[in-house]
């Protein structure tokens, strides 16, 4: 993707809006003053809750199911993120293997660093590596456009580097994010992309439950989302995803569905 040209959506086009009516009547009116800083906070509370949404369109555009064209052509995306992980990457490659699917790996630009052979292995075998910043700051919500900057920009040279072609579309960290990464995302020709379909695989040790979950939203043009580095394990010591994907690919296969990259959604 080439470099975008960002526009403001109408949330933060409103947002401005007000900021400067609230200082024009507080000019003219001091005496308004509680009103105008109550609407700014409250305008203020709507954003961020709106960050916290990770499948909220209302920052920028954001990938939550895939275009209608792709889902038409009963299509999904399985996406993996947090990885890779040596211990648990090859064998989901595997898995995606012998069921012939192909995937969107999320990658973490420090753990490509650790990792690079496996990185360029998941390109091999058809996947697609997506950027997932550099580092997976826990604060990457609350960022300023400088450090969001850094943290993308860091990510998409990291991988562009070990993989021989650059990222196409940027996830971020548990989803979450502020106004300031769309402009990032716009001027690195990135797109956002969220999901569809998500089991919490980091955190519920009960494969069944967890692919239950997804089966109940497994659709054409979903987006399915699991994980391969911060892996939730099961009682036995297994990584979820690995108890999931074999069940998940199989239900659709069955179902007539047919696993693309978001990159190849595009086409």
């Amino acid at each position: 993707m080439r470099e975008t040209r960002w526009h403001a959506p109408p949330l933060i086009r409103g947002s401005i809006a007000l900021h400067l009516l609230a200082l024009v009547l507080v000019s003219f009116e001091p005496a308004l003053w509680p009103w105008a800083l109550g609407a700014v906070a409250l305008n203020h509370l709507l954003i961020a809750a709106t960050g916290l949404w990770p499948r909220s369109h209302w920052l920028g555009p954001n990938w939550t199911r895939l275009p209608a064209a792709s889902a038409a052509r009963q299509e999904i995306a399985v996406t993996i993120d947090d990885g890779p992980d040596p211990r648990v990457t090859p064998q989901v490659l595997d898995l995606l293997d012998c069921y012939a699917a192909r995937a969107t790996f999320f990658c973490i630009g420090e753990q490509a660093l650790r990792h690079p052979e496996l990185c360029r292995e998941i390109v091999r075998r058809g996947h697609a590596v997506e950027n997932h910043s550099q580092h997976h700051r826990h604060h990457f919500s609350v960022m300023g456009p400088r450090g969001m900057g850094r943290e993308v920009q860091a990510a998409q040279h990291t991988l562009t580097r070990i993989c021989g072609e650059p990222p196409r579309f940027f996830r971020a960290p548990a989803g979450l994010r502020n106004p300031f990464l769309q402009p990032v995302l716009a001027g690195l020709g990135l797109q956002l992309a969220s999901w569809s379909a998500r089991g919490f695989d980091t955190r519920i040790r009960d494969a069944a439950k967890v692919r239950a979950t997804l089966l109940r939203r497994l659709k054409p043009g979903a987006i399915v989302l699991l994980h391969d580095g911060h892996a939730a394990t099961t009682a036995h010591g297994v990584p979820v995803i690995l108890e999931v994907l074999p069940g998940l690919l199989e239900a659709a296969t069955t179902a007539g569905l047919r696993t693309v990259t978001l990159r190849e959604a595009l086409t």
